[in-house]
């Protein structure tokens, strides 16, 4: 991959800037609970992905009003939930060395992503949560909203993600993607800090 040519990174939020797998999990298992399917089942199918999207595939036998409402309660679970909420590693560092235009990209609702970015320390100069678009990951919508937002073609952005439905809506948007935790993606990443490191190599990070 070309770093040269990347103009602005659109990064995840859950995940890659900020550790909140821990309440993610807690919210889902009780979710879980609470409207009787597997949560190995539910867990398997929910990273990275809005909270309709996992209800509609866990419990298809719901619709309209009640998935609106089990993933609404799938979000208060969480919205509290901010304990040991933090930055990823090496996602302070990165930001702060960016040269680059930059935006969050979240299947967050903007209370849920608010409070996880205040949570770690992190403030997004543009974001864009499920409230921002019509279809949610793996649709590419909201990864082309926040490149044509920044001015920048979908093409020379590149999108930093942990999860495959994350991957596979930055490959629709056609953007160059960035994966972390063994993700199948154009530029494999074991962590920020490596990101970094190949960014200030192509000249993308203040010295």
């Amino acid at each position: 991959m070309d770093l040269t040519i990347i103009e602005a990174v659109l990064f995840d939020m859950d995940g890659t800037l900020v550790d909140s797998d821990a309440a993610v999990e807690r919210a889902w298992r009780v979710w879980a609970a609470e409207y009787a399917v597997d949560p190995a089942a539910v867990l398997a199918v929910a990273h990275g992905a809005p909270a309709e999207r996992t209800v509609r595939l866990v419990r298809p036998d719901l619709t309209g009003t009640g998935v609106a409402e089990a993933a609404a309660r799938q979000l208060t679970l969480q919205y509290d939930d901010l304990s040991d909420v933090v930055a990823t590693p090496g996602a302070p560092e990165l930001l702060a060395a960016l040269r680059l235009p930059w935006a969050i990209v979240t299947s967050a609702d903007v209370r849920l992503a608010k409070a996880r970015l205040g949570a770690a320390g992190i403030a997004a100069p543009l974001l864009v949560t499920v409230e921002d678009v019509r279809a949610g990951k793996p649709d590419p919508e909201g990864y082309l909203r926040a490149a044509e937002l920044l001015g920048v073609a979908p093409e020379h952005c590149l999108v930093v993600e942990d999860a495959e439905v994350g991957v596979a809506a930055g490959r629709a948007a056609g953007a160059q993607v960035a994966a972390l935790k063994g993700v199948d993606a154009d530029l494999p990443i074991p962590d920020l800090g490596a990101l970094t490191r190949l960014l200030a190599a192509a000249g993308q990070t203040h010295a």
